[in-house]
């Protein structure tokens, strides 16, 4: 019989012993009479009976081909007939996509022609089979859960980008995303499907129904009715929308739930499958008996026991049986039906996988009885229908299926050839592997069974600003303790059951990551390492497909046990070795990053181009780390190999192109879990875009050899006599304390690469859950608070609150269930124990780097990504499931992080825009809470003083906002009415603004947070700022100048926005100019308390004369903070009739920040100085033209006459009946008649009103200014000559001219020329170059 399996059929001449045809009489084994009996025993004749035992011919080996074949002959009649075609179905057999005319869209098609994934806005494809009669059915694997549309069209048909299967009038449809079925029109119908679902499709054409079926459980009938008739054949398809995907079954592998009397479109093997188990029956026969060649008899024994001794008798006997059994089991439906279900059958008694030494035995039989080919498609379609079952198995309460086929994986992998040839040539190549390390999370809880493990539900029911619950344990009441507790066990075995799953994953990684098996060529884990590397290239690289990337969902769980599997073999390998470091203490060492060893494709370095860096640097690699760069190397390196990358990138893409067209398409993670050959050629091209391709031109004379991932052997990994392997490179400054295993470095950098693609991002994904469960939480007790205040007479409004708390309670019980699977999978302790570990090496290879000097620009930007990121993920995304606080070393980790994080903000090594932004938003951030502010405190004075002295650089030139916010934090707590965590007018007026989503919680929850000012850290900036005179006044210089743009652009935007609001037709505000709008106003805010906060630390840097611009810097001040008074505090004015429109996103525009932020000044300079000091200040402010003690008198809510100098303020519009369509775009109508709160805020101003905010102290201290100011007024108003137009600056026409300029003798006050010095040497009016500037006093006339 020819081999199907792999093509050319080989001869199996070798099996049969050639002195069978010699010995007639006696086989040299066993005695003629026992082997015949053997024979007859393992290869048993349906037509023989028990009685006609001693009547049947002897068999001997030259005799058992014959009988075989005419065994497996039996009733071949009867199974012919069952391959005639079956009517009622047209179209080819095998049933595929029609990849050729049958779709509309851009779409991605398997290799197999059975995955699809749509490329365009709504694709259509068909099947090329259709039925006219019958009862059929497909089945089709829910890869994403998005919006698709799955059934059955005629081939009229005709689909377009908005319209696609259900939308034409013969099309019938159901959509699972939105639950319902379509056929022109939609109605309800079956339940949400979710990635991992199966989808049943059955037609019934003798009674005009269409029936669809989620995992087995019928929807009920979709369609009745359907079109019949003459030319009417239905065709199975599917419309699905831009990256969904799915993976068909019609009938090519088993139905994995057949319904009765429904037949899939394409038919099954029977002939071959009767064989398959015929000859599966053979095989267990010999597995069942011994021969006892003493007493000449046969013995029956228990089929795991046996083991492959060489014996003679049986190897003939099982060499004829595979000779036919070998090339059936290439083919993926006996595979899937006959090998898969035998195999489990074996695990079937429980216990541990080793407990199981048959699976071993067999596929030692395997390698040896069939050909290699044959061997490999055999475990190559084994490993993929075991990954297609555990990927589509639905959850049950025990986990029973996941665990069923992670243990027969576990099994497989535990044989080493077997091993060794899928990790070399399928795990990654081909199949989708790491799909075995995830664990879905059921989107029905009640099919997933978490009702009967969880029968009791529980929510937090008070929470802070946080997310954290609120209430103390003393303060819960029985009932709410008794659920919590019973919510809590149901989560303990509900967390068990997932750790059985976690452990086999784990287990499998062990066995991939084994070092020891290298009786059989190069160890699993170096075929892994290479492995794994190109698989986190094809998921980094940017010219990778995106459909090809790994998703972020299995990313997670592949990280969680790749550490776990990871730290077990380190800390094996330890053990073994004392003087290495532990797991614990683990880093991966800076050789790494520039040795050549590992590569990192294309990803950013911290001092940029990997090819520029190793120009730059060449002298300190060879002087630090003995590296000598070849002047070739370099070449390689240059901008012609980025030429060239683009040309080989052009000339993949008509490839691509070709292939989005509907014909053969890169597979997708999504659609199926298998690979072809159309990706091996891509990623293969992918690999060599990648990595370096030139060899070092001459060896002996460098250090280092750039390889591909390829390329290496474990030489080139673990070293050997005088090569260090990985660690090629040490530097100086770096210890030779011993690695115990060099090859999980690379593994467990690739792991930190991981985190930083996908596993991060889906961290924060996965707390929507968690944000659910809060607002349904608030929604639930607000509706149980408004029916104990509904009066009873309203049963109407009683009856609609009943409907809606009922509704809550039952999503609140689905959604805390469903959060118990996702704590237990995503944000256990144990996973938050990994990711905190992850942090730990991030750190300490960013300080091992770092000590190198030079060097550190060779690390890769994602180490300190993750660190970040690491960080932000435990104290946001784990809490309040489990506290970071309890995590071992947490305060000596967060000090590090705080070192890193001071340091490296403003680190001439590191050039990245982007970096340098996420590291100054991350020490943002870390500012903002009080343990992590401490450890800023607690790092060396040294490094608090530089981070400092990089804090107060002058704003131009740079991202200022996010240093500005840093000051202000540090300030928080210690300035003028500045001790609010909420604005108090969002108090008052939107208290549910509290609660954000967990998304949202780096900088937006810092907002929120409790003042923590740091005394120690003003201290370091007062002293900065009193000894550095130049720096000081650049500073102050940039603040004010930010400061009046800011102010600026705000006044520029209200402004608009007011006109906006005064036009009669219907007008509409951009979002994102509101946006900008309220950020411009923050940011004048920080400001003002940055200049409040120096001015209360440095006072003499206004005040103190002596000091160069000091008198300036007072003058511009005053000015600004004038221009801000008089904006906010003129009655009925802009800023007010802004407000008082309310509009999203300007909630944070209000009277209180600013004011109080800008009294804070005032108070400093005119009350809290010493006498000269607040008499200077009084006369620059009082000098100021545009100063108005109005606007003083405002800040008490008083009344003066001062005001009547004022330029008139606009007339307030009566009634502004625009405002409702300008707000019906952006906000609600604005109501006709303010509350009283709102005017009290608006319209009379007082800080009296805020007790609450601010201190008795504090208003005292207004008070003491306005009276100071009024006093120094009238004085000033006394004594103040009239001046001449003549004698006014002419520049600003405010004050008087007192500077000559030198040498071309023009004039202006010196507030104007030393402004205009500090950017400008040329005067203003000639244009000559100033060389000094001298005091100017008028001659008197005579």
């Amino acid at each position: 019989m020819s081999s199907k399996g792999g093509g050319t059929a080989l001869s199996r001449r070798n099996y049969r012993l050639s002195s069978d045809m010699d010995k007639p009489r006696s086989t040299g084994i066993v005695n003629e009479k026992l082997l015949s009996d053997y024979l007859h025993h393992v290869f048993p004749s349906s037509k023989q009976g028990p009685a006609l035992a001693s009547l049947r011919k002897s068999l001997a080996f030259q005799d058992v081909g014959t009988h075989l074949e005419t065994l497996l002959c039996e009733g071949e009649s009867a199974e012919d007939s069952a391959d005639q075609p079956v009517e009622g179905r047209l179209g080819p057999q095998p049933v595929v996509l029609d990849h050729t005319s049958g779709f509309e869209g851009l779409l991605f098609v398997d290799d197999d022609l059975l995955g699809v994934i749509g490329h365009s806005n709504f694709s259509s494809i068909r099947a090329t089979t259709c039925v006219y009669k019958g009862k059929w059915a497909y089945e089709v694997l829910i890869s994403s859960q998005g919006l698709m549309q799955i059934g059955w069209c005629t081939l009229s048909c005709r689909f377009n980008q908005e319209e696609g299967v259900g939308d034409t009038p013969d099309s019938y449809a159901y959509d699972g995303n939105r639950v319902r079925k379509w056929n022109v029109t939609t109605t309800n119908y079956g339940k949400s499907w979710a990635a991992g679902d199966i989808v049943s499709c059955l037609i019934d054409l003798d009674q005009a129904t269409i029936t669809f079926c989620l995992n087995g459980q019928s929807l009920g009938t979709a369609f009745s009715d359907i079109k019949m008739g003459p030319g009417i054949a239905y065709f199975p398809a599917i419309s699905l929308s831009f990256k969904e995907s799915v993976a068909f079954n019609f009938g090519s592998r088993p139905l994995r739930y057949p319904v009765e009397g429904y037949l899939p479109l394409q038919d099954p093997p029977t002939a071959d499958l009767i064989k398959a188990h015929k000859l599966l029956g053979f095989i267990k026969n010999v597995l069942s008996t011994a021969i006892d060649t003493q007493e000449e008899r046969l013995l029956e024994k228990d089929c795991s026991l046996w083991r492959l001794h060489g014996e003679p008798t049986v190897l003939i006997t099982l060499a004829h049986i595979f000779n036919h059994f070998a090339p059936l089991m290439c083919k993926v439906y006996l595979v899937e039906d006959v090998l898969m279900n035998f195999l489990l059958g074996i695990l079937e008694g429980g216990g541990s996988v080793d407990e199981h030494p048959l699976i071993q035995q067999l596929l030692d039989l395997f390698w040896l009885l069939m050909e290699d080919y044959e061997v490999n498609e055999c475990l190559k379609q084994l490993m993929m229908s075991l990954l297609r079952a555990y990927r589509f198995a639905p959850i049950i309460p025990d986990l029973g299926f996941q665990i069923h086929y992670l243990r027969l994986t576990t099994a497989i992998l535990r044989h080493e050839k077997s091993r060794k040839y899928l990790l070399s040539n399928v795990l990654f190549d081909v199949l989708r592997s790491v799909v075995f390390f995830y664990i879905k999370t059921p989107l029905r809880v009640k099919e997933a069974g978490l009702e009967e493990l969880i029968p009791t539900t529980w929510w937090p029911t008070h929470f802070d600003k946080e997310g954290k619950d609120e209430r103390e344990p003393k303060a819960e009441s029985s009932d709410e303790r008794l659920r919590r507790r019973a919510y809590e066990r149901g989560c303990q075995r509900l967390k068990k059951r997932i750790e059985v799953v976690e452990e086999l994953q784990v287990q499998i990684l062990r066995l991939l990551l084994n070092n020891k098996d290298k009786t059989s060529g190069q160890a699993s884990r170096y075929i892994f390492l290479n492995k794994f590397r190109k698989f986190l290239q094809e998921n980094a690289s940017n010219r990778g497909h995106p459909t090809a990337l790994c998703p972020p969902e299995y990313m997670v769980c592949f990280l969680h046990r790749l550490i776990t599997a990871v730290r077990a073999c380190w800390d094996e390998g330890s053990r073994k070795s004392p003087a290495s470091i532990n797991s614990d203490v683990v880093y991966v060492p800076p050789q790494l990053f520039y040795n050549g060893k590992v590569d990192y494709f294309d990803l950013q370095r911290l001092g940029g181009l990997l090819s520029h860096l190793k120009k730059t640097l060449k002298d300190d690699l060879a002087s630090k780390a003995n590296i000598i760069i070849d002047p070739a190397e370099i070449q390689a390196t240059s901008m012609d190999d980025l030429d060239e990358d683009e040309e080989s990138g052009a000339a993949q893409r008509p490839f691509g192109a070709v292939a989005m067209g509907g014909a053969l398409a890169r597979p997708s993670w999504l659609s199926s879990p298998t690979l072809g050959r159309a990706n091996r050629f891509l990623s293969t091209a992918a690999v060599s875009l990648m990595t370096p391709r030139r060899p070092l031109s001459q060896p002996e004379k460098v250090k280092v050899r750039t390889l591909a991932v390829e390329q290496r052997t474990e030489e080139d990994i673990e070293g050997s006599h005088g090569n260090d392997g990985l660690l090629l490179g040490r530097p100086l400054e770096e210890s030779d304390q011993p690695m115990a295993d060099k090859s999980l470095l690379e593994i467990i950098d690739g792991i930190v690469m991981m985190y930083n693609l996908s596993v991060h991002q889906q961290l924060g994904k996965m707390v929507v859950v968690a944000d659910d469960v809060h607002e349904y939480a608030a929604a639930l007790k607000d509706t149980e608070e408004k029916i104990a205040r509904c009066p009873p007479r309203r049963s109407d409004i009683l009856e609609e609150l009943h409907k809606s708390q009922k509704v809550f309670a039952e999503k609140l019980n689905h959604l805390s269930r469903r959060l118990a699977w996702i704590n237990a999978t995503i944000y256990s302790k144990e996973k938050m124990l990994d990711i905190y570990w992850l942090l730990c090496v991030c750190i300490r290879t960013i300080e091992h780097a770092d000590n190198t000097g030079s060097l550190f620009a060779f690390t890769p930007e994602l180490y300190l990504n993750v660190a970040m990121n690491a960080y932000s993920a435990l104290k946001n995304y784990f809490s309040p499931a489990s506290s970071m606080e309890e995590l071992p070393g947490y305060e000596e980790t967060l000090t590090q992080l705080a070192a890193i994080l001071s340091k490296h903000f403003a680190d001439p090594r590191i050039v990245g825009t982007d970096i340098k932004d996420s590291l100054m938003q991350a020490l943002a951030s870390y500012v903002c809470y009080p343990q992590s502010l401490r450890a800023v405190e607690r790092i060396p004075e040294e490094q608090r003083v530089a981070m400092m002295r990089n804090l107060l650089a002058p704003y131009e030139q740079r991202p200022w906002a996010q240093t500005n916010w840093i000051l202000v934090r540090l300030w928080r707590g210690c300035g003028f009415g500045y001790r609010y965590t909420r604005l108090p007018h969002l108090l008052k007026t939107k208290p549910e603004d509290a609660n954000l989503p967990s998304l949202q919680r780096d900088l937006s929850i810092a907002s929120f947070q409790k003042p923590c000012p740091s005394l120690l850290l003003q201290r370091h900036m007062a002293q900065l700022l009193s000894v550095d005179k130049d720096m000081a006044a650049s500073f102050l210089n940039s603040v004010l100048n930010q400061l009046n743009w800011a102010f600026s652009e705000f006044i520029g935007m209200i402004q608009e926005i007011q006109q906006a609001a005064e036009r009669p037709e219907r007008n509409f505000v951009d979002t994102r100019q509101l946006k900008v709008c309220a950020t411009c106003f923050d940011l004048s805010v920080s400001l003002l308390r940055v200049l409040e906060m120096t001015v209360t630390l440095v006072p003499e840097i206004f005040l103190d004369w002596s000091r160069p611009s000091a008198e300036l810097l007072l003058r511009r001040l005053a000015q600004l903070l004038n221009q801000v008074l008089n904006r906010v505090t003129a009655e009925k004015n802009l800023f007010d009739r802004v407000v008082n429109l309310r509009l999203p996103g300007l909630e944070s525009v209000d009277h209180y920040p600013i004011l109080v932020a800008v009294t804070g000044i005032l108070v400093r300079v005119l009350v809290d100085g010493d006498r000269q000091g607040t008499s200077r200040a009084a006369s620059v402010l009082l000098s100021d033209p545009c100063f108005q003690l109005h606007s003083i008198q405002h800040l008490l809510g008083e009344e003066g006459d001062s005001c009547g100098s004022a330029p008139p303020p606009p007339p307030a519009t009566a009634s502004r009946p625009v405002v409702s369509c300008l707000a019906s775009a952006v906000a609600p109508p604005l109501p006709s008649a303010p509350g009283a709160i709102g005017q009290l805020e608006r319209k009379h101003f007082s800080l009296h009103a805020y007790s609450d905010y601010i201190s008795q102290e504090e208003k005292q201290k207004v008070e003491l200014m306005l009276a100071f100011l009024t006093e120094e007024s009238q004085q000033a108003a006394a004594s103040t000559a009239p001046t001449s137009e003549d004698d006014l600056c002419p520049i600003c026409y405010a004050h008087s001219i007192s500077a000559i300029f030198k040498p071309c003798s023009h004039k202006s006050c010196k507030a104007c020329i030393n402004q205009h010095l500090m950017n400008n040497k040329d005067c203003f009016f000639c244009k000559a170059t100033i060389t000094a500037v001298d005091d100017y006093c008028k001659p008197t006339s005579s």
